[in-house]
């Protein structure tokens, strides 16, 4: 059971979510996004989260490593470290290699490298290697958080997209809300909120993103087939432009 929360967790930390294919917007990119969150499984805190964007020269690089904390590092002791790479284009993000694993030496390990000229996703992980239709616009999941920097989320009902975490490729839908308010460690902030369609067995997905911050997650919850409810809230934020 442990085990099972701890995997719920990570999930949670990196969330598989994002990436709509919705038009692109022109707004200010940031040349540096600084990001911490707290992580908690119902009252209890289970992670930390220290997060950096960066973007040079039409390029990007993203970076998120997640601390295990309190007993929840007793079942999972080692940081979880995500990596993205990509360019940055008129429509948004546009990645092309994502890694994900606790150490050079976890099994679990994955990745996923997007050929575009050729549109094919490659994906490896447990020591399988498979390719896979690319379509346009997909993200990996630790870009998909700042393609939201480049969508008109409050002129938009829903948004669709397609988002691997280097395991398989799948297409997310959600609702739209704006002019949500969110009480946070910043302050209280107006929010863009976004509900996942849940398909019979799916795990309940919502997130809220600050257009004062470019769009950015303040707060993501997910909740399991099985009651468990994972929370991750923003404890900093740091946008240098």
């Amino acid at each position: 059971m442990r085990h099972a929360a701890a995997m719920a967790a990570l999930r949670l930390i990196a969330l598989g979510v994002l990436v709509a294919a919705a038009p692109a917007i022109a707004r200010p990119v940031p040349r540096e996004v600084a990001a911490s969150y707290n992580v908690t499984r119902g009252a209890v805190q289970v992670a930390i989260v220290q997060e950096r964007f960066e973007a040079v020269d039409r390029a990007f690089h993203i970076i998120s490593e997640t601390s295990p904390v309190g007993l929840f590092a007793l079942v999972a002791p080692r940081t979880a470290r995500f990596s993205s790479r990509g360019r940055i284009t008129e429509r948004g993000l546009q990645p092309e290699r994502f890694e994900a694993g606790r150490g050079d030496d976890d099994p679990r390990r994955v990745s996923a490298e997007f050929d575009w000229p050729q549109s094919r996703l490659t994906i490896r992980h447990d020591g399988h290697e498979d390719t896979l239709p690319l379509p346009p616009g997909a993200q990996d999941r630790l870009s998909a958080m700042y393609q939201f920097m480049f969508m008109a989320l409050d002129e938009l009902k829903s948004v669709e997209f397609a988002m691997t975490n280097g395991r398989k490729l799948d297409r997310y839908h959600y609702t739209v809300t704006p002019g949500v308010e969110l009480l946070t460690p910043l302050g209280r902030i107006a929010t863009v909120h976004l509900a996942k369609r849940r398909d019979p067995g799916d795990t309940a997905t919502e997130l809220w993103l600050s257009p004062a911050h470019g769009y950015l997650p303040l707060r993501m919850v997910v909740v399991e087939n099985d009651g468990a409810r994972y929370e991750q809230i923003i404890t900093r934020l740091d946008v240098l432009y």
